[in-house]
């Protein structure tokens, strides 16, 4: 079997809450998780409780667009 040719060292780092700082290969600046909308409201999290980020869905399916 061949080796892998590409592992992504990816690190999430729990802020608090939806919260989430993903330090990505190439990228000097983390990208910020976290709630808006539609899903806030699903996990219940009141408005204005932490600030509106795209979530992880957001970017998986911005991905998979791309």
């Amino acid at each position: 079997m061949d080796e892998p040719r590409y592992v992504s060292k990816v690190t999430i780092v729990r802020d608090h809450g939806p919260i989430r700082r993903a330090h990505l290969p190439a990228e000097d600046d983390p990208i910020i998780f976290g709630t808006h909308d539609e899903v806030r409201e699903h996990y219940g999290t009141p408005r204005g409780q932490y600030p509106d980020h795209a979530t992880t869905l957001d970017y998986v399916v911005a991905a998979a667009a791309g």
